[in-house]
């Protein structure tokens, strides 16, 4: 189910509130489909197989553009069937055993057809994740490991080109921000060597990515990370690293990005990967290079 935030009138909600699920979707989907699994969507959509046009027939195109999604997404064996009805939401899908699978846009697409794709692309992943078993408990938090996983995989990106904004409406499409949707496409932008900059034709949405990717930034810029530096970060850590040598009892600032433990070798500090955010605990000796077991992504630190 994909929320429509132009059907309330409210005001788009702005900034980073979801950042901890986000951050926890990013892992669980590298848990369910290993580094290997992710490695295989490193090529995104592309637009052409999401455009639509005024000139293009409803449902045919519908499906099209559905189809496209379904074989970006390895659901090969997965037939969609696109409908249109009055409803409060932008799209539903009816999750079932398959192979074939309702999905209902709401009934305004039949006049926005550029957005078609981007609704379709949350649905198409709600089967996905079903097929896999992956979800969150709550409505709220599974909705934004969907928006998560969409993006992450190589989809979202449409979801986030639906952002307009101006002074007299807006609309977005989905459960997180703007900014988050282009927090996670950065992210993914990162671990694939990929610029999805070029593919949006919303000026908004591209305001949105440059946000997020400033925020994605600052997670492989974190202490003990080597490309922290000594401007501030670092001299927070050095300053919690000898408050936990000479009191090894004292708890982690509540906002520190890290936390030191004594162990048998001595001391030994935790951290988020800042690419799949699984935790990682290594020495204090110094430099140290750490390979995260999940993403396996190879990290200098200065512990």
């Amino acid at each position: 189910m994909v929320d429509d935030g132009r059907s309330t009138g409210s005001p788009v909600v702005h900034g980073f509130p979801h950042l901890e699920t986000v951050r926890s979707a990013i892992t669980a989907l590298y848990r369910r489909l290993s580094y290997d699994g992710v490695r295989s969507y490193a090529t995104s959509l592309a637009p052409a197989d999401a455009a639509f046009s005024d000139q293009d027939d409803l449902y045919p195109g519908a499906q099209r553009v559905a189809r496209a999604l379904v074989q970006h997404l390895h659901l090969p064996d997965a037939r969609m069937i696109v409908a249109f009805r009055a409803m409060e939401h932008a799209a539903d899908v009816e999750l079932a055993a398959g192979p074939e699978y309702f999905v209902e846009l709401n009934d305004r697409f039949r006049t926005h057809r550029r957005d078609i794709g981007a609704a379709l692309s949350h649905e198409v992943t709600h089967v996905l994740l079903h097929r896999l078993g992956l979800e969150f408990p709550g409505t709220r938090d599974n909705e934004i490991l969907t928006d998560t996983v969409t993006t992450y995989l190589g989809a979202g990106w449409l979801l986030l080109d639906a952002f307009r904004e101006d002074q007299v409406s807006s609309q977005k499409l989905g459960y997180l921000t703007p900014e988050e949707f282009g927090y996670v496409l950065a992210k993914r932008a990162l671990a694939f060597d990929e610029d999805p900059s070029p593919w949006f034709t919303s000026p908004q949405a591209y305001t949105a990515y440059e946000k997020g990717r400033a925020r994605a930034l600052q997670d492989v810029r974190q202490p003990p990370l080597a490309a922290a530096g000594w401007a501030g970060r670092r001299r927070r850590y050095a300053r919690d690293r000898r408050r936990a040598r000479d009191h090894p009892d004292t708890p982690p600032a509540p906002d520190a990005p890290y936390a030191f433990g004594s162990g048998p070798q001595g001391l030994r500090v935790s951290f988020a990967c800042p690419v799949c955010h699984q935790r990682i605990r290594v020495p204090v000796r110094g430099r140290v290079r750490a390979r995260c077991g999940l993403c396996r992504t190879v990290l200098d630190c200065e512990t």
